[in-house]
C-alpha cells in the first residue's frame, strides 16, 4: 500500500473520536482501515510491534462489510469498524496465537477467548496480534518467533512487556486502542515506557477462560490500554462483565465505564509510597519525575503525603516468587517434562518450572496466606488514603538487546524479573491499578506512575487518572518517529 495521503489525520484521533466519526458516517470503515494499514506499513518494520498481520484484501473486505451494515442501520457497538490487534497471549479463532514460543509457532485456535469474543461483537476488525515475550515471562517483549519490539520513543530500546507490542503500536498510532494482560506489570511497565495509559482491573473484572485452571490462577488479568483514559475506559466497558465460563468474574456490567469520567477530587487523600522507604532501587530520574507529578495531583485539590507500606516488602517478594513459580510450573510442566520440548523453552521459563516443581503444598498455602495478609494490610491503608501512588517502573527504557537489566543504581538484580518489583504490591492486592504518564527524562525517555485504588473501585481510579490527564496532557507529546512524519 502506498503511504496514505487521503486521510492521514484519522490515525491521530483518539479512539472514541474516531468511533464517533464512523458512527455518524463522516468517514468510512474502509478509509479508516486504509489509514491504519498505511501507518503500519510505515512504522511497524522499525519497532516490530504487530505480528501475524492478516491479508490486506481480507481486512478491506471486512471494512466494506462494516460499511454495508451501517448503510442498513446496523451498528455493532463503539468499536464498529475499528482495526484492532489482540495480544499474542489471548486465543483468537483463525488467527495464530503463538504465545511467543516456537512450540506454538503454527498454533491456530479453534475459538476466541471471552475478551476476544466481546471485542469482535463490539464491531472491531482483528488485523493481527501484538508482540509479547515468550509465554509473557518478563517485562521485555522479545521471543524467538517474531523477535524484539522497540520503544516508540527510541526504537533501539525496549518497549517493555509483556504488552510491549500493544504499547508501541498504540504510541505510534498503528492501532486506535489495545488490549493487554498483566501478571507482573505487563499493562503498566509498557505503558510507562511508551507514554500511554495502561489499566490493570480489579481481580475478576474482565472474565478470563484461556487458562486450564479457573480458580487458583488469579494473578494475571486482561485489561485495556489507550492513548487516553477515555479510550481505556471505553475498551474496559467491552471487556468487563460477568461470564459463567469464568466463575470468579465480577457480577457487574461494564456499562458504567462508558459513562462520564469527570469528577471533583478536591480533598481526595493520596498516599505516595515512592521507593518503599529505600527498599527499591530506582534509576536516577524516576523518583524526580514522579515527584513532579505529585504536584499535579495537588493542583487538582488532592491531599498528597508520603505513606509507609505497613508491610514487609521482603515478605511480598517471597510470596510472589512462590506463587509465580507454582503457576508457571502448572502451565508449562508438561512441556518441561519432554526433553525435546524443554530445549525450546527460554531459560527463564525452565527456571520458573524447576523451582515450581520443588514446592510443597504447604509452601504454596503459606504464600497464599501472605497474600491474604497483604490484602488486609492494604485495606487498612485505604482507611487513611483514597488512592496509593508508586512509580510504574524502576528503570527507563533500556537497550532492547539486553535480556533484562542486571543492576539498578548499583544494586544487582538476582532474578530476571527483580527489576520490576515495584509492581508487586498492586498485583498481589488484586486492586485496580492505572499507569499514567509523568513525563520524560533528559534523554526523552518516558516514565509512568501507578494509581492504585480500593478493591472494585475501578471507575474511581479511571476518574482520577482522567482528571490528572486533563491537567497534564502528556499524551500530546508524540514519539520522534511521528514528529519526523509531520
Amino acid at each position: 500500500m502506498s503511504p496514505n495521503t487521503l486521510h492521514p489525520e484519522l490515525v491521530q484521533l483518539q479512539a472514541h473520536e474516531l468511533a464517533e466519526r464512523i458512527r455518524l458516517r463522516q468517514v468510512s470503515c474502509r478509509e479508516v482501515m486504509q489509514a491504519y494499514l498505511a501507518q503500519i506499513e510505515r512504522f511497524n518494520p522499525e519497532v516490530n510491534a504487530l505480528v501475524s498481520l492478516q491479508p490486506e484484501v481480507q481486512l478491506l473486505a471486512e471494512a466494506d462489510q462494516r460499511d454495508a451494515e451501517l448503510a442498513r442501520g446496523e451498528y455493532r457497538g463503539w468499536m464498529h469498524g475499528l482495526p484492532h490487534a489482540i495480544k499474542d497471549l489471548s486465543l483468537t479463532r483463525d488467527i495464530r496465537t503463538t504465545f511467543g514460543s516456537p512450540l506454538f509457532r503454527d498454533h491456530v485456535p479453534e475459538r476466541d477467548g471471552i475478551m476476544v469474543e466481546r471485542i469482535r461483537a463490539a464491531g472491531a476488525i482483528l488485523i493481527g496480534k501484538t508482540n509479547t515475550p515468550e509465554f509473557g515471562l518478563g517485562s521485555h517483549s522479545y521471543n524467538p518467533v517474531f523477535g524484539v519490539t522497540g520503544c516508540a520513543y527510541d526504537p533501539v530500546r525496549s518497549a517493555g512487556g509483556s504488552s510491549g507490542g500493544a504499547a508501541a503500536a498504540l504510541a505510534l498510532q498503528m492501532v486506535p486502542v489495545a488490549d493487554g494482560s498483566d501478571m507482573m506489570g505487563s499493562l503498566r511497565n509498557p505503558a510507562a515506557f511508551n507514554n500511554i495509559v495502561g489499566f490493570r482491573p480489579s481481580q475478576g473484572r474482565v472474565p478470563f477462560d484461556d487458562s486450564a485452571d479457573l480458580f487458583v490462577d488469579q494473578l494475571g488479568y486482561e485489561g485495556p490500554m489507550g492513548r487516553s483514559v477515555r479510550d481505556v475506559a471505553l475498551l474496559l466497558s467491552v471487556q468487563a462483565g460477568f461470564d459463567a465460563r469464568a466463575p470468579l468474574s465480577i457480577a457487574e456490567s461494564g456499562a458504567a465505564f462508558a459513562g462520564a469520567l469527570e469528577r471533583d477530587f478536591k480533598g481526595a487523600r493520596l498516599g505516595w509510597l515512592g521507593d518503599l522507604g529505600g527498599y527499591l532501587p530506582m534509576e536516577p530520574g524516576v523518583l524526580a519525575l514522579c515527584g513532579s507529578a505529585l504536584a499535579d495531583f495537588e493542583a487538582l485539590g488532592c491531599q498528597v503525603e508520603e505513606a509507609a507500606l505497613g508491610f514487609a516488602p521482603e515478605r511480598l517478594w517471597a510470596c510472589w516468587r512462590t506463587l509465580r513459580h507454582w503457576l508457571v510450573a502448572g502451565s508449562l510442566a508438561a512441556a518441561h517434562a519432554d526433553p525435546a520440548r524443554r530445549e525450546r523453552l527460554k531459560p527463564e521459563a525452565v527456571w520458573e518450572v524447576e523451582n515450581g516443581l520443588q514446592l510443597s503444598a504447604m509452601e504454596v498455602y503459606r504464600a497464599s496466606v501472605t497474600r491474604s495478609d497483604w490484602y488486609r494490610a492494604i485495606s487498612r491503608l485505604f482507611e487513611r488514603y483514597d488512592f496509593l501512588l508508586l512509580p510504574s517502573a524502576q528503570v527507563f527504557p533500556f537497550d532492547k538487546h539486553w535480556d533484562w537489566p542486571k543492576a539498578i543504581a548499583g544494586r544487582s538484580m538476582d532474578t530476571y524479573h527483580r527489576w520490576m518489583e515495584v509492581v508487586i504490591p498492586g498485583t498481589l492486592s488484586g486492586c485496580p491499578v492505572a499507569s499514567v504518564p509523568v513525563g520524560f527524562n533528559e534523554m526523552g525517555l518516558p516514565m509512568g506512575m501507578q494509581v492504585i485504588g480500593r478493591h472494585h473501585a475501578d471507575l474511581a481510579v479511571l476518574q482520577l487518572a482522567h482528571a490528572y490527564e486533563q491537567a497534564t496532557q502528556w499524551y500530546a507529546r508524540r514519539p520522534p518517529p511521528l514528529l519526523a512524519q509531520g
